[in-house]
């Protein structure tokens, strides 16, 4: 598990086709002191196992699923990538839940800036927009961030501040350029907990009310 609040980035170092997969070398821009073999570890929202672990780097294999649904397919040496490693018992949780289980790729479609603000516009694949919610949270490569507007069905903005934008890729990015996308687990799960009554709801008189979602223990 993570927070999203990204520690700070990474250079690929190495990066090898391997049995339909990647096997990669990151080189971090903080120690990994307190990292043991086998700690996960987010690289750009993808919880990967590390192995291999110096001072301030570390390898992993990146597997075919993770391949096909993250943006490690375009990936190439010399590209940075955001880091944190998993969440302790314990600490502060300052941003939300992030199981660093990517759920698809999204594009950046316009940046653009606002003082000494950024507002990100990004395209969400159709089949995720029915868990976007005004306010609610979101991970983008990783990065925790609030969905600012729903622009659209698929289109969401989202308010950068500075320290996020300093800490983060999100200062290099461009129009076009796609990104990790991981829902708020929360709102997969009440939608999961809640799409059968909803569906029952279109073929009969039975409405989704709030004296409804009290008795099923949703208050």
């Amino acid at each position: 598990m993570f927070t999203g609040l990204i520690e700070g980035r990474g250079i690929i170092k190495k990066l090898v086709p391997e049995r339909g997969g990647l096997f990669l070398e990151v080189e971090s821009e903080f120690e990994l002191d307190d990292v043991q073999e086998g700690d996960s570890i987010a690289v750009d929202g993808a919880c990967l196992t590390a192995l291999n672990i110096r001072k301030k780097s570390f390898s992993a294999n990146v597997s075919p699923e993770t391949l096909e649904k993250t943006t490690f397919k375009y990936k190439k040496t010399g590209d940075m990538v955001n880091l944190e490693r998993a969440l302790r018992l314990g600490d502060r949780l300052g941003g939300h839940l992030v199981s660093g289980h990517v759920d698809g790729i999204g594009k950046i479609l316009s940046i653009n800036p606002l003082q000494d603000f950024y507002r990100f516009l990004i395209k969400i694949p159709d089949e995720l927009s029915i868990y976007l919610v005004e306010k609610g949270s979101i991970a983008i490569d990783g990065i925790s961030l609030t969905i600012n507007k729903i622009l659209e069905k698929n289109q969401i903005e989202l308010m950068i501040i500075p320290h996020t934008l300093k800490k983060t890729t999100l200062c290099i990015k461009n129009p076009g350029d796609p990104v990790n996308i991981e829902i708020d687990m929360i709102a997969k799960m009440v939608h999961n907990w809640l799409s059968p009554y909803l569906r029952d709801n279109k073929q009969s008189e039975k409405k989704l009310t709030v004296e409804f979602l009290k008795e099923h223990g949703f208050f």
